[in-house]
Order: C-alpha cells, then structure tokens, then sequence
C-alpha cells in the first residue's frame, strides 16, 4: 500500500477550516501598515513631507539632510508597531523579491548604550552583496557588489515585524539589475509622450499615468497532497499524472459557491492585504477544480506591480496557516485551464480623464480614439517584443489551450469599433471640407459611447483586448513579475506617442493644416498600416495560424524562439532611444531568461527521470510481481488450461513490461541529450538544444507513465493522483 500518498489523503480529508473573524471593517484597516500619506503627516516635518510628495509627484531628488529627518519618522512610525528590523525590498532578475533584514539595534564601541538607529543612510542606500544574483555578465567578480536605492513612489510597509522600504537595484558600475528601473524608465517616457499629445486636446494637463489592474489566478491544494508529490514541489506543476474522469467539462467549479476552506484562506488573505493597502476587490472559483481568481482596483503602475509581487509572496504565507500549498504555475494540471495574470491598462490624466474611455463630446472621443489607434498601431509595429515580454518555460505550457490567449499576438476591438476604424480611414486625404469634419464628429467620433455600450469582449482567445475602457494584456503568465510586460507594453506605446506627435506636427507646420485635419489625417493611415493586428475570430484555429502567417505576425511557440527580439538590433535601439535600458542591460537580460529556461527545463528533465525510474517503475513490477504470483497459481491449479485462463493477466504483465521499457529507454536518451545541450557554449543554443531535444520527452515518458497509472492497483500507487488533488476541497 502506498503509505505516504493514503496517509496525506486521510490528513487532507479530516481537515477543517481554521478559525478567522474579520474585526474590523475593509475601510477602518487599509492601508494602516503603510507609511502612507496620513501616516507621514503624522511623523513627518513639513519640509520632509514636501520632499517626499515632491519625489513622488515629480521626481525631485530628496536632500541627504531631509532623508535623515524622513528616516527618524518612517523609524518611529515603524517602532510604534512594533518593529525590529528593516530592509530593502527590491525585484532582482530572478523573478521573485529579495531582502537582506538589518535590526534597528546597535551598541556603541564597547557594547554599552544600545539604541534603535536608522538614519538617511540606511533609508536611501544599502549594499546587499549581490554576487548570487543573474546578472547576464554584467558584472566581474571584483565588482560583484550590488546596491538598493529607495523609491519613494512606493510607500514602506510593514510585514511581520519588519519595516520593508521599495527600492531599485543596480550594479557597481551603474547598470540595472532588476525589474524595477526599466519600468520607472518606461512610466516616465509614457508620461512625457502622453502628456505632450494631451495637450492637442487640453492645455491643462501636466501629467499622465500609466495605470494596471492585474486578475491573479492560481490553484490551492492540501499541503499534505502537495507533498506528496515530488514533481509539484520541485517545479511547481505535475510532469505527470493521468487526467481525472471528471475535469472542468462541467464548468460547475466556474463561479461556484467557494468551498468553505477556500473562502476563509481568501478572507484571511484579504485582510492581509488590506494591512498592506494592496486594495484587492474580487474573488471567485475560475473554471478548473480547485483554481481561483483575486483582483485588485487599478492603481498607478508601479505600485501595482509593487503590490503583485508582495502579494504572490503573501499567498504562500497566509496559505502555510491554512494547510494549503499556492500553485503560481501557469500549467500544474494537464488538460484543465492553466492560470494567468490579465493585465489591465490604461492611461489617467491629473485632470481625472482616462485617455482610454469614450466621452459625450466629438472633442473627448478624438482625444479617446489617438491614444486608442496609437496604442493598437504600436502592438502592429512591436507585436514580437510584446510576446517575448511574456515568454518563460512555464508560459509555452498555457498558450494556446484551455482558453488562454494563442502565442499569436493580435488585438480585438469588437464589430462596432471595428466599424468605426473603417469610416475613419475613408477620411479624406488632406484638409476635410466643413461638411466631412461635421459629419466625422457628430456621425462617427460622437456616437463612440453609444456604439461601444454594450461591446465588452467575450472573446478569450484574443490575447490583447480591448475592453470598454482598457486594454486586457491576457497573455501574461500567472508567476510572473508583471514589470517585463508592463515596460515592454509603456515602451512601444510611449514611442509610438512621439512619432505621431512628430507627425502632427509636421501637418500643421509644412501644411498650414489645422489640428483636427492633421490628427484625423496621421490616424487614417495608422488605421491602414495596423489592419494586421487586427483580428475578432478563434485564436486557436488552424486558418488563424494560417492566416497570421500570410498577414506577417510572428507565431512564437516556444521562449527560445520568442526571446530572440529581445536581442534584436531593433529592440537594442528601441529601449535604447527613449531611454529605457542600453544595450548593456538589454543584452545581459537576454542572456538571463535564456539561462532561466535552461535552467527550469533542466531541473524538469531530472525530476522527470527521478520520479519515472525511482517511483512509477517500482510500483508497476510490484504490481508486475503480484500478476506473476497470480499466474503461477493459476498454472498449479488449472495446469494446461491456464494459458486461457490467465490470458488477461499474461496481457497485463507484458503490457507493463513494454512501459516499463519505454521509460528506461526514454530516460536513458533524454539523459544523454542533456549531457549535449550542457556541453554547448552558447545560451541561445543550449535553450534551444533543451527545447527541441530534451523537452520533447517529456511527453513520451510521462505517456508510459500515464498508461501504467491505469494498469497498476490504486492501492500501490504512490504518487497522488489527479482526481484526489483537485477534488479534495
């Protein structure tokens, strides 16, 4: 019998919803373990207050004699909660968040006098080593040293008893490190792009921001079964495993009522977040058994990036008390949903008005439909950059199935706006006569509301959507750190802002044209040249791929063929015009997240070979004995007649022996291709080497596994299977 597998089962099924009670209202809590704005009212001067919103609002650089006066408040504010120590909470090139925990403590020289110190030093700057980090051969072994910056756009908060200060990461000579400084980079060159082309419409905006709401969606399952499967806690998805007799063909878990210990790990997570004013709003059942959906409001950029990451690593936490295990992966089950990360975007100006939301007056809607044709024209122009933002090894499991969007990037807009785009492109060419621009604004541009009242997207192949006042980035993955899409999406787009502010302006100065006809003229053709993007059918139909195809867009199934734009001299001078990354940290990125696909494959590839040979292969020739023993008495008894007597069991012994064959053989090459790929000097090669060569195991082995799962008596079959981790509630 297979004990830790029925003894994880029994400790699952007797498990009962811990205790939790909400003391206090959402509102009365939120954001009460944040160094907010209230909270610095209260500690701070008011000439520290001022640097501080000044740094936030508009990049000012804060004196290092204000940093010391900032740093004495954040340090008593943190005291009165009871904290003990801090860090600097940055997102380096791993994909995760790190943290080095300093105590406030210190002595003097003799160890006399201890006090709790935290000066402008301490708040601005640290040096975390850093040498352990990827770094894609920026740095040397002597200038290994990395340093954290505080960013002040993002408040301090408190977790536990630590005070945790966002910050950036760079190295010794200056290069970036993390996910963070290219994002900042990107919001800055959006906001001046955007604010500059606001300003054909209305004078008074100064400021435009980027905005994100993320849907994180993930799987829960019982610690104890979790734990019981190696491959689930080594890579975070099940290499194998055969599928359950019921999945998600009923779509009765979507939307369901949340079963009871599921709901108060949300409620307990909840209030969690609500300490750390990350101002999650919605919950619900996705469509598979066991998957759930939370989502925020939106909030300017960084800090819901800033949030995202906190937020996956509270998951795990709050989850440990619930006897839960969190699955971030985008694929832990075959042949269910996988999980994503739909990201939210749009554009606010400080004048209140969401650049991507239609309005009642002729003179909104055009201000709408140039920030709405810009952004769709960048996606046409950069639409490969955009697929290798979301590539990773987990990610090539979710494209393309379950209704996750294909790897074909495309852009839906819906029958009306779809119509819309046409008329305008019918626009004269050159000035419009008086009777053309008022028929455009009152016909066209004025009904925009009316027309797109009722044209939500229900289309979910469609991995970038427009959605009645955003656009949906749904291609990326659930694990991910939302900065790469998010930089990449705000780099193109903010580009694409500046040539056709550069268009316009071209218009009206060589052509005497007013405003309006340059703005209508430069949108006609973008609407031309983007028609490509452009698609409202099934995104997983081979006449899509086909079509794709004949239309010039890239259809990259695997990370190691998407990531090759990132290296592209195109990319290089992209990121490298607005300021965004040089080519330095381009290609050092490059170089990390082809490492880090080897690296997952690798690490898939052993655990693979591990569990086949060292727990499905001994089970079936237990089981193989058994059938054995059976056979060899019914030869004692029946003599000759045994053969018809024991045909089936004779059937089942060599049917084992053929898997069991079949994974010692696949085992054996897939090993071997590895030694291959290792021994190859080249990232790009050594990624594709385990892509091409390693991967495709994966399924031959896991097949002669699957099979053997069937085969083999349930009562000796260790790994826990589909049925009993999806369904155990």
């Amino acid at each position: 019998m297979s004990t830790i597998r029925f003894q994880a089962l029994r400790e699952a099924s007797g498990r009962k919803a811990i205790h939790f009670e909400e003391s206090h209202r959402k509102s009365n809590i939120f954001g009460s373990n944040v160094f907010n704005e209230k909270a610095m009212k209260h500690y701070l001067t008011s000439d520290a207050f001022k640097a501080v919103q000044g740094a936030i609002e508009s990049g000012a650089k804060i004196d290092r004699k204000l940093a010391d006066y900032i740093a004495m408040g954040m340090k008593e504010w943190a005291l009165s909660k009871g904290v003990t120590h801090y860090t600097h909470w940055f997102q380096p090139l791993t994909g995760t968040t790190a943290e080095k925990h300093d105590a406030f403590f210190e002595t003097s020289f003799d160890g006399s006098d201890p006090v709790e110190k935290f000066g402008g030093a301490q708040l601005v700057q640290q040096e975390p080593d850093a040498s352990s980090f990827p770094n894609g051969g920026i740095r040397n072994t002597f200038e290994a040293r990395g340093y954290t910056a505080w960013d002040p756009t993002s408040p301090a908060f408190i977790y536990g008893t630590t005070l945790c200060i966002p910050t950036v990461f760079i190295s010794y000579t200056g290069e970036a490190l993390d996910n963070k400084i290219p994002l900042l980079r990107a919001l800055a060159a959006m906001d001046e792009a955007a604010t500059e082309v606001c300003r054909y419409f209305d004078k008074n905006v100064k400021k435009v921001t980027a905005t994100l709401g993320w849907e994180q969606e993930y799987f829960l399952v019982d610690k104890a079964l979790a734990h019981s499967r190696p491959d689930l806690m080594m890579t975070g998805r099940t290499l194998l495993g055969h599928t359950s007799a019921k999945g998600q063909q009923l779509d009765d878990h979507y939307f369901g009522s949340i079963p009871t210990r599921a709901l108060t790990y949300m409620r307990d997570l909840e209030q969690e977040c609500m300490l750390l004013g990350i101002p999650v709003k919605t919950r619900h059942n996705e469509v598979a058994p066991n998957q759930f959906e939370l989502a925020p409001i939106f909030e300017e950029t960084n800090l819901a990036v800033d949030h995202n990451c906190l937020l996956m690593d509270i998951m795990q936490k709050v989850a440990e008390r619930h006897e839960f295990k969190v699955l971030l992966h985008e694929k832990p089950f075959k042949g269910v949903n996988g999980s994503g990360k739909h990201n939210n975007w749009s554009l606010a100006t400080d004048t209140g008005v969401n650049l991507l939301s239609p309005s009642k007056t002729p003179m909104s809607n055009l201000q709408f439909l140039t920030f709405f044709i810009n952004t769709i024209k960048a996606v046409n122009d950069y639409e490969e950059l955009l697929r290798a933002s979301i590539a990773t090894a987990s990610n090539d499991h979710r494209l393309g199935a379950n209704e996750a969007p294909p790897a074909i990037i495309s852009v839906f807009i819906g029958e009306q706006l779809t119509k819309v785009l046409a008329e305008l492109e019918s626009v004269t060419r050159g000035k419009l006569s008086p009777e053309e621009k008022t028929d455009l604004k009152l016909n066209v541009v004025g009904k925009i509301p009316e027309v797109i009242l009722d044209n939500t997207d229900r289309n979910r192949t469609s991995p970038f959507a427009f959605t009645g006042n955003k656009f949906e980035f749904r291609a990326v993955g659930s694990s991910a750190n939302c900065s790469n899409a998010m930089t990449t999406l705000n780099t193109i787009v903010a580009k694409q802002l500046r040539d056709f502010k550069a268009e316009v302006d071209a218009l009206i100065e060589s052509k005497a044209m007013k405003k309006d006809d340059a703005i209508f003229n430069v949108l006609r053709e973008y609407i031309k040249v983007s028609k490509n993007i452009l698609f409202e059918g099934d995104g997983y139909s081979e006449a899509w791929e086909k079509e794709a195809k004949k239309r010039g867009l890239s259809n990259f199934k695997t990370t190691p063929e998407a990531l090759k734009a990132r290296a592209s001299k195109r990319a290089l001078d992209l990121f490298s015009e607005l300021g965004i990354m040089n080519h330095i940290e381009m290609e050092a990125r490059y170089e990390i997240e082809l490492e880090e696909y080897t690296k997952k494959i690798q690490i898939e590839s052993r655990v693979l070979g591990d569990i086949s040979k060292n727990h499905v292969i001994p089970t079936a020739i237990r089981y193989q004995n058994t059938l054995i023993e059976n056979v060899k008495g019914l030869k004692d008894i029946f003599g000759k007649e045994f053969e018809s007597i024991a045909k089936e069991q004779i059937g089942l012994i060599k049917e084992i022996s053929v898997h069991i064959e079949g994974i010692n053989a696949k085992v054996e090459e897939m090993t071997n291709e590895r030694k291959k790929a290792n021994a190859l000097n080249n990232a790009q090669k050594t990624a594709e080497a385990y892509c091409n060569k390693v991967k495709p195991y994966f399924e031959i082995i896991r097949n002669h596994c699957d099979k053997l799962e069937l085969l083999v008596d349930n009562e000796l079959w260790t790994l826990t299977k589909y049925r009993e981790l999806l369904f155990t509630k």
